[in-house]
């Protein structure tokens, strides 16, 4: 059988038209082997088991195709902590992070917040918010059960408590927390639904995840209609959004909420990321 270090060129060269594919191969490999990336150098010249092997190259092929990393291993990092992962919800991406960072800043002015995450999928936001805000009443929506399934063993593994209900938008808070939410999250789907099908994304992830309407805000304003039935005066709302959408995603909240304050917060590559809005 071939070494870990023959195995992992082999891999490398499969998988050379991606973007990454030395981390591809080592973290693929690290994910059969159960390992961590310092023992692939210290044991390179090692022979591969056979049944390590089969598997390895079956999820390299798997890669090739173009399946994403993190449904391969049924897990990907978020903000420090594992998340676990599958093609029932939207791979957590770092850009995510900004809306985590922005929220812990805003919690800061209430003792004990009220936070609703508003289409948790993974539940990467409502799990990262419960566990860096100890003393934060988290809840989480998503209309489907299949993601609500792995959002809750996101937050048993990683010892938070969120309550999780299933239903649309705010909707399922309603009317038990009205008035009563201080800071509102939502990574809502945002694409143009004929956007949709030309996007790479589109292949494996789920389109519920993805498909924001004709022109990717219809749930971005009908969730800004729920607004002042779920959240206090002084409530601060996290939107992430398309890279070009921060300006038309600004004005609905205007024409919606009337009068309110909201920015635009760009991420590291200087996209439209981010729009928060406080009341």
């Amino acid at each position: 059988m071939p070494t870990i270090r023959e195995t992992l060129q082999q891999a490398r060269t499969r998988l050379a038209h991606l973007p990454t594919p030395r981390l591809d191969a080592e973290w693929l490999l690290c994910h059969v082997l159960g390992v961590s990336q310092s023992y692939l150098i210290a044991h390179s010249t090692e022979p591969l088991p056979e049944q390590h092997f089969n598997a390895f190259m079956a999820l390299v092929e798997r890669r090739t195709a173009g399946e994403p990393v993190a449904y391969l291993m049924s897990e990907v990092g978020f903000y420090g902590r594992t998340f676990h992962i599958t093609s029932d919800v939207l791979i957590p991406r770092p850009e995510t992070e900004h809306l985590i960072e922005a929220a812990l800043g805003f919690a800061q002015r209430w003792s004990q917040p009220v936070i609703a995450d508003i289409g948790t999928g993974s539940g990467a936001i409502a799990v990262t918010l419960a566990a860096e805000l100890p003393s934060a009443q988290v809840y989480a929506t998503d209309i489907s059960a299949d993601a609500l399934t792995v959002a809750r063993q996101n937050a048993t593994s990683n010892s938070v408590n969120v309550t999780f209900k299933q239903g649309n938008l705010a909707q399922p808070l309603l009317p038990a927390l009205a008035g009563q939410v201080h800071l509102l999250a939502a990574n809502l789907p945002y694409i143009a639904s004929d956007d949709v099908p030309t996007l790479a994304v589109s292949q494996y992830e789920p389109q519920l995840a993805l498909d924001g309407g004709p022109d990717g805000l219809d749930l971005v304003r009908e969730l800004l209609a729920q607004v002042p039935l779920l959240c206090t005066p002084d409530a601060a709302i996290l939107l992430e959004i398309g890279t070009t959408q921060g300006p038309a995603t600004r004005q609905l909240a205007r024409d919606i909420l009337g009068d309110i304050w909201a920015t635009i917060k760009k991420d590291y590559a200087g996209h439209d990321r981010l729009v928060v809005i406080e009341r």
